[in-house]
């Protein structure tokens, strides 16, 4: 399964972040999963409220079409509007008659930055089936929380697609860099981490990106990586290697809690 990961920097204007998703498919020439970051519609720092839509609104349908027309899955976070007043932070994932969102589990109360006061948490893991693979999916900071990653492989992905627009400081390169080859050895999955890239400004302290997307093998070594700039990963994901992978380390057959 081919899949590619999209480093963008996301601006406040959602139709202009359209046509960056509709560049980066296109520059994705043969994969079958597109993957781009978390807050692909609308980058961070900015009021959400106004900016969410629904998965049947303009914004999703246009990601569905843009999909629909190169023949592949587009997987983009976007907000979608909670019953609370708040957001909810989707990773939507669309095309070939799939259009699902998955609302991120663990919001970002850390560091600093409070994403509770604007978004509301997700309760489900979501894990999406295309051609026969199974992946789940993850947003940025679920990236600390390896239960979720157990879980996921649990209900049989082989792969994990997590969008993240990574908060920058010191240790934070290093510590994505871990967390993502962690998780792939906790799950003994791919995981497939597509971040912003670094903006090269500050947004009011919001977390808008350092890039380094990464691809980790289910063994947790580095397969791909981006620098801090705008790119495009493009790579085969081998389901062979997670079966040999969970035969030599089983550690999900032999977890006791």
């Amino acid at each position: 399964m081919r899949v590619a990961l999209c480093q963008i920097t996301s601006s406040t204007d959602p139709s202009a972040n359209l046509d960056l998703l509709r560049s980066g498919v296109e520059r994705a020439a043969g994969a079958r999963v597109v993957v781009f970051p978390e807050a692909a519609m609308c980058r961070f720092g900015v009021p959400l409220g106004p900016v969410a839509e629904p998965l049947d609104g303009p914004w999703a349908t246009a990601v569905r079409e843009i999909a629909d027309e190169q023949g592949v899955v587009v997987v983009a976070g976007m907000f979608t509007p909670s019953p609370d007043g708040r957001v909810a932070n989707t990773l939507l994932a669309t095309g070939g008659g799939m259009h699902v969102g998955y609302d991120k589990i663990h919001l970002f109360d850390a560091f600093g930055f409070t994403e509770s006061r604007t978004v509301a948490p997700g309760a489900e893991p979501v894990t999406i089936e295309v051609d026969g693979v199974t992946f789940g999916l993850a947003t940025c900071y679920d990236v600390r929380f390896p239960e979720l990653f157990r879980a996921l492989a649990d209900e049989g992905a082989s792969a994990v697609l997590l969008g993240a627009s990574w908060g920058s400081g010191p240790g934070k390169r290093e510590q994505w860099e871990l967390l993502v080859r962690a998780r792939a050895l906790d799950c003994t999955s791919w995981v497939l981490a597509c971040g912003q890239a670094d903006p090269r400004e500050d947004h009011g302290g919001a977390p808008t990106g350092i890039g380094y997307s990464t691809v980790a093998s289910p063994l947790g070594a580095v397969e791909q990586q981006l620098g801090p700039e705008p790119g495009v990963i493009v790579v085969d994901v081998d389901v062979a290697a997670v079966e040999q992978a969970r035969r030599a380390l089983p550690v999900l057959a032999n977890r006791r809690l």
